[in-house]
């Protein structure tokens, strides 16, 4: 006999994990914290030397970023974006939708490919992550239903390919360099170069332009140009991550991190349910790891004054340092969330949680109009320690801003677009009167 339709409608406020939204609306504000430098500087992200400063409180800044913050925002938010595919196909499943939950789950992945296109490309900014979320969400589906012990191993055996590509990059790197200093002795002795030598000379002055006070000042007058000036100018940078990361990083890097998100989902560790214990054992231990790690590889890049080679090898271990650091800010964030204090900041950042996609995408929009040529053309104009102001600024203007459009709509404005598409049905935006909050679509659940 055949089943009922289902009528596929928000759930009620009893079905939430709060920890979950929580999470989503502190690792939205730290992804901000690293990306600030790519949406102001040119070339900054993770060279303080290239632009905007690399002593005093630059330098602090970048320690604190580089210790802290690199790589575990991404990682956490590729661990929530599995969970959050996880738990729409579960919830799907159990409301007997069958196929059409699978429709509704890669009609969902397709659009957001198309957000991120339009993100990337229109909304100029080079480092988005939705096309890259939406193709590692492809394979999530195949992965879902295995049992957490092999999710966790399998995130391991990526995790693993990852850095052993990265100890091969680092090897052929010193190859390259090797080369380099050859060609240079024998364009002193008069002797003709080699296929290796050339073809690692050109690489090396590629490496090198990229660095140059000349690239930095013009990419700065690029971006201070007109809208289509800077959408022509980012355009082959958007290209360049689309082709390539996908199978450089995407796999080992997002993947990994969805998949181990599934398994800590399934064993109730992000649920906030554990004990005080549990989580203050995977802070110290996880901590203890990954602060150590990162202390290594900054120790290690200051000490060879940033250079190319140092930064190179550092990024052997960088993986094993974010990963634990990662788990660390997982235990802390799971405590904050149990504590019976400061009530008010966590439904603030629950309701910017419940906005992710909107709140993620505004980032972009705010960051356009300050430093682009679409606003105020302020690109270049601040040192990495100033931009944490505008961060700051941003931080507080969504904590206020989000829970008062919650409480007038269901959904953020990007999150309820893209639950139509993908359900190909016309959902209520604003509430009518004063209804229990729901589930919106976001890029992390």
């Amino acid at each position: 006999m055949e089943a009922k339709p289902t009528s596929l409608t928000p759930i009620n406020a009893s079905q939430r994990i709060s920890s979950l939204d929580i999470m989503r609306g502190i690792v939205l504000f730290g992804i901000l914290l690293m990306n600030i430098n790519g949406f102001g500087l040119a070339g900054a992200y993770a060279n303080p030397t290239v632009t905007g400063g690399a002593t005093g409180w630059n330098l602090y800044t970048w320690i604190g970023t580089t210790m802290f913050f690199e790589g575990t925002m991404r990682a956490l938010f590729s661990l929530l974006f599995g969970v959050g595919m996880f738990i729409l196909l579960s919830r799907l499943e159990q409301k007997g939708a069958g196929i059409k939950a699978a429709d509704i789950y890669f009609r969902r992945l397709l659009w957001l490919l198309v957000f991120g296109l339009i993100h990337g490309y229109l909304l100029l900014w080079t480092g988005e992550i939705l096309y890259d979320y939406a193709l590692m969400g492809f394979l999530v589906y195949s992965f879902r239903n295995l049992k957490a012990k092999t999710l966790f191993i399998s995130a391991l055996l990526l995790f693993s390919v990852g850095t052993v590509w990265n100890y091969f990059e680092y090897r052929q790197d010193i190859k390259m360099l090797d080369q380099v200093e050859l060609a240079k002795e024998y364009k002193a002795s008069g002797m003709a170069l080699t296929s290796d030598m050339e073809e690692a000379t050109a690489s090396w002055a590629e490496i090198e332009k990229s660095r140059s006070p000349e690239k930095v000042a013009e990419t700065t007058q690029n971006m201070r140009k007109d809208y289509f000036s800077v959408v022509a100018f980012l355009a082959p940078k958007n290209m360049k991550t689309d082709t390539s990361w996908f199978y450089r990083y995407d796999v080992w890097d997002i993947l990994s991190m969805m998949l181990l998100g599934i398994a800590l989902f399934k064993w109730n560790i992000l649920n906030a349910k554990k004990s005080y214990k549990f989580y203050g054992l995977v802070v110290l231990v996880c901590y203890a790891i990954g602060l150590s790690v990162n202390y290594y590889e900054v120790k290690m890049i200051m000490a060879g004054n940033f250079s190319f080679l140092s930064m190179a090898k550092a990024g052997i271990t960088y993986d094993l340092g974010r990963l634990f650091m990662a788990m660390g800010h997982v235990g802390l964030i799971m405590i904050f969330c149990k504590l019976p204090v400061l009530k008010w900041l966590q439904d603030s950042l629950s309701a910017v949680g419940k906005m992710a996609l909107t709140n993620y995408v505004m980032h972009s929009v705010i960051c356009m109009f300050i430093f682009t040529g679409v606003g105020f053309g302020l690109f270049g104009s601040f040192q990495r320690y100033e931009l944490l102001f505008i961060v700051f600024g941003i931080w507080v203007f969504q904590l206020i801003v989000s829970p008062i459009w919650l409480r007038y709509f269901y959904f953020g404005p990007l999150e309820w677009v893209w639950r139509n598409l993908s359900y190909k049905k016309n959902h209520l935006l604003r509430r009518q009167r004063a209804e229990p909050s729901v589930i919106p679509e976001s890029p992390v659940g």
